[in-house]
């Protein structure tokens, strides 16, 4: 244990619990809306069809919005476990932008969420309509809190220092909208949106398949794939914007994801390869000519700087973000071909039936969860090596404990998740 590292440990634990954490806030999300047109389309035509989805759907909403809550709250505690010295000194900018979602986003949600679990019955279907908008709503707020300090934490603006080298905010609006967020949290939304869309599809698709769930089936594919065939490609548009914005807030973070080394213009972009730190370069590089340049920069002649020319202590190991960045955006343009397929097959009268395309939304099913988490692992892993970029560093944030009590605690949490999530198969 003496050759490990307590602050690498803490990134591992954390980075351990927030991953299986996320996949339910960012279900839940999507789910809360999608239960929300379903209910209001119920009450606009009176077809039990949609009331039936809605009562399917919210025992499963129930259940991601029970996990999440319980595994957010396991992740909170590490703040004052492995990263005490982070929170000490950002405290100040952080904990009223956490108490903010608590107060607001999660209350709202945890007020309503029994009248529409519950309370159809009791308080009629206009205020049920209204209290599914509102864990709706709730869910929005929730991810609007959580990502504006996120974001503050990769593009940190609105704060000052003080002799103590604690986080000041002097400016809450520029703290809350700081650069990145915007795009950021467009980004995160549409995600769960597809990552929802992806998954009632898969069940839609699975009952098709199989001959079962009749007209409820085809209401639920047919939703799922109006939502991927019009969002999918608006989120590759999203990302694009929000690439650069990281290009001009963060350009190591751009670097380590194209895999560049070396500073270039009219830049080619890298398809494949395998980034070399120690060689400084990305070998076996599979590269289309000026594709980098006019995607990043919308120029060809745009200049993209390379790791190399960054001080070497401030650049971020590529390799994570280099290979998680290509699976996010593999798995978007197939989302985005599975929309084009299923608009076609629609029009030709044949969506429900050609079996093909049933398969194949069957089988991405998962497809929204890995790439949102692909997507979470550049956006974190391409921050290194800061906890708030450009000012403090990981290592600082973390508390000075022993590197064998992080390991026995991480070894903890593995045990325990892989035996509720077992449990939960």
């Amino acid at each position: 244990m003496a050759d490990l590292d307590a602050a690498l440990l803490s990134r591992v634990q954390f980075a351990f619990t927030i991953s299986a954490h996320i996949i339910f806030p960012a279900f839940t999300i999507g789910l809360a809306s999608y239960l929300a047109v379903l209910n209001g389309v119920w009450l606009w035509r009176g077809d039990t069809v949609y009331r039936a989805l809605f009562d399917y759907w919210k025992r499963i909403f129930a259940l991601v919005f029970g996990m999440g809550v319980v595994s957010g709250i396991v992740m909170t505690y590490q703040f004052g476990t492995n990263w005490s010295v982070f929170s000490a000194k950002a405290g100040g900018i952080l904990g009223p932008l956490l108490g903010y979602e608590v107060l607001s986003a999660f209350f709202l949600e945890a007020g309503f969420l029994g009248v529409m679990l519950f309370g159809r019955e009791r308080v009629g279907p206009k205020l049920h309509f209204f209290a599914t908008l509102m864990v709706a709503f709730g869910t929005l707020m929730s991810a609007f809190w959580i990502l504006s300090a996120n974001s503050w934490m990769q593009t940190p603006t609105g704060h000052a220092i003080d002799a103590q080298g604690r986080f000041i905010a002097v400016d809450w609006w520029k703290v809350v909208f700081n650069p990145s967020f915007p795009y950021r949290l467009v980004h995160m939304v549409l995600a769960c949106y597809l990552t929802t869309a992806f998954v009632v599809g898969s069940v839609g698709a699975w009952h098709l398949l199989h001959g079962a769930g009749g007209r409820e089936a085809r209401v639920m594919f047919s939703m799922a794939m109006w939502m991927a065939s019009i969002v999918a490609p608006i989120q590759i548009l999203a990302g694009d914007a929000h690439g650069l914005n990281t290009l001009e807030h963060q350009p190591a973070k751009i670097a380590a994801m194209e895999g560049h080394f070396e500073t270039q213009t009219r830049a080619p972009l890298i398809l494949f390869g395998m980034p070399s730190v120690a060689e400084g370069r990305t070998k076996y590089a599979f590269e289309i000519p000026l594709l980098g340049s006019l995607i990043l920069t919308h120029s060809l002649d745009g200049e993209l700087k390379g790791l190399n020319a960054f001080p070497v202590e401030d650049r971020p190991d590529p390799v994570i973000p280099f290979f998680a960045f290509r699976v996010m955006v593999g798995l978007g343009m197939l989302m985005a071909g599975l929309g084009l397929w299923s608009l076609w097959r629609r029009w030709r009268g044949r969506l429900f039936d050609d079996r093909w395309l049933l398969r194949a939304a069957f089988v991405m099913g998962p497809s929204g969860f890995a790439a949102l988490l692909s997507g979470w692992f550049v956006t974190e892993t391409g921050r290194q090596p800061f906890l708030v970029y450009g000012v403090m560093r990981t290592a600082e944030g973390a508390s000075p404990i022993a590197a064998a009590s992080v390991a026995a605690s991480l070894t903890a949490f593995v045990l325990v998740y892989l035996l509720v999530f077992g449990s939960g198969t």
